[in-house]
């Protein structure tokens, strides 16, 4: 039997570029994805440092507290690879397992946020308090609606295998999940060093 047919799916139709037309569509929405990532990064960075009023970056940033998070975000990506790699070798139970542990430590980070926003909002910064709230905010909130979208993405997934499903023919949609789930941990690597770290 062709392995490579059974993985893509009966039902899967082909770009000239050699891609399913959903996973070349989800490239495209990534991209668009980037183009506003970028714009709220250069945003905030244009205005660093010109905020009038406190409290500032350096006044409320926990380095070590952000560092561990961003950790556990990034060790997601691990579990989200072997997850692809058994839904593709047609072990379904580990598959789903692996899928549990990158939405368990999605699930992690995203706590470390509600943390550090409501540390944040009881030093006195919220949106409205200066210029460095009103982007910061705006920024990692963002970021923090995509996490949450893929963590539900990931365990609709699970889901599907408790159902019996995720076989290899799933493999094209639990990559494409691994794409959007790879993508917010660099862009989280792109706020944490230049957000952060810049301020230490």
């Amino acid at each position: 039997m062709n392995h490579t047919a059974v993985a893509q799916g009966p039902n899967q139709h082909h770009t000239s570029t050699g891609l399913p037309m959903f996973k070349l569509g989800f490239w495209v929405f990534i991209g668009s994805e980037t183009l506003l990532f970028g714009t709220l990064i250069s945003t905030y960075m244009i205005y660093r440092g010109e905020s009038v009023t406190g409290p500032f970056p350096k006044d409320i940033f926990s380095i070590p507290l952000t560092t561990f998070s961003a950790f556990v975000l990034l060790m997601s990506s691990l579990t989200m690879v072997l997850a692809l790699a058994a839904v593709k070798r047609g072990d379904r139970k580990l598959g789903m397992r692996w899928l549990l542990t990158t939405a368990a430590l999605g699930s992690v980070f995203l706590g470390f946020q509600a943390y550090e926003f409501t540390h944040f909002a009881a030093e006195g910064l919220t949106m409205g308090s200066n210029l460095f709230g009103s982007t910061f905010y705006l920024m990692t909130g963002f970021h923090g609606a995509h996490v949450s979208i893929g963590v539900f993405w990931l365990l609709a997934l699970w889901l599907e295998g408790l159902r019996g499903g995720l076989g290899q023919d799933s493999a094209v949609r639990v990559e494409v999940c691994g794409l959007y789930w790879h993508f917010v941990d660099i862009v989280w690597i792109a706020i944490f060093t230049f957000v952060y770290l810049f301020e230490v």
